[in-house]
């Protein structure tokens, strides 16, 4: 290797392991991205407090998105996106934009997670699962679709697809917390497949927005990401062709190469939880750093903590997110340790996470003092949009306990939150 190799080879080691607490992007398509979201941050900064009282969807900041290429920053190149496919960057870039606002970037995040997953299936997928894949990510990449996850079930129902008697299928449900649902273009409807007597499967459906039966509702009332534009959304028999559906696991199947999968679909948040704490920490030192005086004892030991444990935040989120990086490039072992092997350092880091975060904005409102008890102060709205990181999937705080202490003591259980929810009751006996 020449010396200007050599020098060029530390330089890239150099950086990488600066990059490790989310610090910056690692990949020149990831700071193409980052450049593109760093001409938003202050407008959607400036517009976050009046969107959060209001629960208002930011539909302009969104459209800049769709003519600027951000909604297609994870389609592959090749199909005309940006190309971004490491999940550090992806979540870097989140990260970014979360500290304007948590709401922002939760929706974003939504479009990135399906890029993400429809690049896997349109490489690894079958030969329909490829066509619907490339179809969905062309037109993300022009911004002319936009895609959104439909995961939970409303309390009480069970959304089911079912044959139609000529081919193709009737979509039935209801399912909350879709997040992008105001400009969602199209839904992957996570449901259970029941036909010809067979045990219940589950799929994953696309419906589009305008197909029949199809209602977006406008439930949101939220304590927290009041302008991530989520929503309910209703199926009454609306019709899916038969092409239109991907297929998973049998329900209780206990494969954990879904681990895999579900991995890519949701670690890149963990971003945004990093940059809800980099925002209050900035908020309240500056509060403490504008007071007269030199500050007391108390104030400089939370800020000397908020600090350290900021740090630990940011570099235990991005050793979870290199590892599932080298996971995800590495197919060539057993599928279902390599869905564990990526589950559980993303688990160990979400529960860090959540847990670290929480802590960070609690003690950034004492920092800030009184004045932070407004609900109009920024420090409220992070406060509020903290807490949602609990409640996302994969896991909750609780199944997130179940999952971690079950690997660490040998429990044999279904590790699929979506095998697992759909056996009801069951599913804890």
């Amino acid at each position: 290797m020449s010396a200007d190799g050599a020098q060029a080879g530390a330089q890239d080691g150099a950086h990488s392991q600066r990059a490790a607490d989310l610090g910056a992007p690692v990949t020149p398509q990831g700071r193409v991205l980052a450049d593109l979201l760093a001409e938003y941050v202050e407008r959607v900064r400036d517009e976050a407090g009046a969107n959060d009282r209001a629960g208002a969807f930011p539909y302009e900041t969104f459209d800049g998105f769709a003519k600027d290429g951000v909604l297609g920053g994870t389609v592959p190149a090749e199909l005309g996106g940006l190309g971004v496919g490491r999940l550090y960057d992806v979540a870097v870039a989140l990260r970014t934009l979360a500290e304007a606002d948590a709401s922002a970037a939760l929706a974003l995040h939504v479009q990135f997670s399906r890029g993400l997953t429809l690049t896997y299936e349109w490489r690894h997928g079958s030969p329909s699962a490829r066509a619907l894949a490339e179809r969905l990510l062309r037109s993300m990449a022009t911004g002319e679709a936009v895609v959104c996850g439909a995961l939970k079930d409303s309390p009480g129902v069970v959304t089911e697809l079912v044959p139609d008697g000529s081919g193709g299928w009737l979509l039935s449900g209801r399912k909350t917390l879709v997040s992008l649902a105001p400009i969602g273009t199209h839904f992957f409807v996570h449901a259970q497949r029941r036909a010809d007597g067979r045990p219940a499967g589950l799929v994953v459906p696309l419906v589009r927005r305008d197909s029949p039966g199809l209602r977006v509702l406008d439930t949101w009332d939220g304590l927290g990401m009041r302008a991530s534009g989520t929503a309910d959304i209703a199926f009454d028999a609306c019709p899916v062709a038969a092409g239109d559906v991907l297929e998973r696991s049998q329900v209780n199947a206990r494969d954990d190469a879904v681990l895999a999968g579900q991995t890519v679909s949701s670690i890149t948040m963990l971003g945004i939880y990093a940059g809800v704490a980099q925002a209050a920490r900035d908020i309240a030192t500056g509060v403490a750093a504008r007071r007269p005086g030199p500050p007391p004892a108390a104030v400089r030991t939370l800020v000397a903590e908020t600090d350290a444990r900021l740090y630990a935040l940011r570099a235990t989120a991005g050793a979870a997110l290199v590892n599932a990086d080298a996971w995800s490039a590495d197919r060539s072992g057993d599928p279902a340790e390599r869905g564990r092997a990526m589950m559980t350092p993303f688990q160990c880091a979400k529960m860090t996470v959540n847990t670290l975060a929480l802590g960070i904005v609690n003690d950034c409102l004492t920092l800030a003092g009184g004045a932070a008890y407004s609900a109009d102060h920024p420090l409220a709205r992070l406060s509020r949009d903290v807490r949602a990181g609990w409640f996302m999937q994969p896991y909750t705080y609780v199944d997130g306990v179940d999952y971690l202490s079950g690997q660490a003591l040998g429990l044999e259980r279904d590790n699929d939150y979506m095998s697992f929810r759909a056996l009801g009751p069951r599913a804890r006996q």
